[in-house]
């Protein structure tokens, strides 16, 4: 799949950030070149916003870029100036989740951790649908097809490596409180997204852990292009983007240690279909 706009406007500000820096110049130098603030220039480099042809021709100018470093940034420039595809039920997506979904497909390996639910890539339908309900909401429609939209991540011809921990009370939470219904679809979709897609891993993490404490959620993307690396971390309020290497790889310490206490893929499997019979057996009681 070819990477999407959001991913090439990553790139594009990764690679002026790299021009700038080999020709010794500030970002406040950049600013003062185009006529405008920092800020902007910061924002360019890193891919929240596009930029303008002409301001990007005027700073490879300055920065005394090779032709080969041109023609690559201009076709880059040119291809994050299409627009993105937001409207209609993808509307639904808030515009803090946008560029984690835009670069999902991108990514080459995805490391995610959630603790007390299920990741939106992992929900049965049951189990979407119960959720929004609770919550709810009004556009379960639009909202269920785009978590349907997001499954297709595991369709790619080359799918990212996508490496899930769950923990315990993922499974023992249910939306809007205990459902055997709920916990029994949901745990057999874990068991057959396993069965079909070779690049897809779910670890759980037993209540019983030997772990001194279990970090919030959090999700590692990584790719092979020059799109960089970050941290996705969600909150009440919206969700946070990490970038900087140092708290970087402070989460990637976190992810070893938890990937370290939990199951292996086969034992999580054995796991979910020992919970599977049980669900069964208190549904035909």
């Amino acid at each position: 799949m070819s990477s999407t706009v959001t991913s090439r406007r990553r790139q594009l500000g990764n690679e002026i950030r790299r021009a700038r820096l080999a020709a010794g110049m500030t970002q406040q130098d950049v600013a003062e070149l185009l006529g405008c603030g920092q800020g902007k220039i910061n924002k360019i480099e890193a891919g929240a916003v596009s930029v303008k042809q002409a301001d990007l021709k005027q700073m490879l100018d300055a920065f005394g870029a090779s032709k080969t470093e041109v023609d690559m940034m201009t076709e880059l420039a040119r291809a994050t100036g299409q627009r993105g595809q937001w409207s209609g039920y993808r509307s639904a997506v808030p515009h803090w989740f946008r560029t984690f979904t835009d670069l999902e497909p991108a990514a080459s390996e995805i490391l995610s951790w959630h603790g007390e639910r299920i990741p939106g890539p992992l929900q049965s339908e049951h189990y979407m649908l119960k959720q929004f309900g609770e919550a709810r909401a009004t556009d379960v429609t639009s909202l269920v097809r785009n978590r349907l939209e997001r499954k297709q991540v595991f369709d790619l011809k080359r799918p990212p490596y996508y490496r899930f921990i769950l923990g315990e009370a993922a499974l023992r939470r249910m939306p809007g409180g205990p459902s055997v219904s709920v916990a029994l679809d949901q745990v057999q979709h874990l068991l057959d997204l396993e069965q079909r897609y070779p690049k897809t891993f779910i670890h759980l993490l037993p209540f019983d852990s030997k772990l001194s404490f279990v970090p919030n959620d959090f999700t590692i993307m990584r790719f092979s292009d020059a799109t960089k690396d970050f941290v996705f971390v969600e909150h009440a309020a919206g969700g946070v983007y990490i970038e900087d290497e140092g708290d970087f790889e402070l989460f990637v310490d976190a992810w070893d240690r938890l990937r370290g206490a939990a199951l292996e893929r086969g034992e999580t499997a054995e796991f979910l279909d020992k919970l599977a019979q049980d669900l069964r057996t208190r549904i035909k009681v």
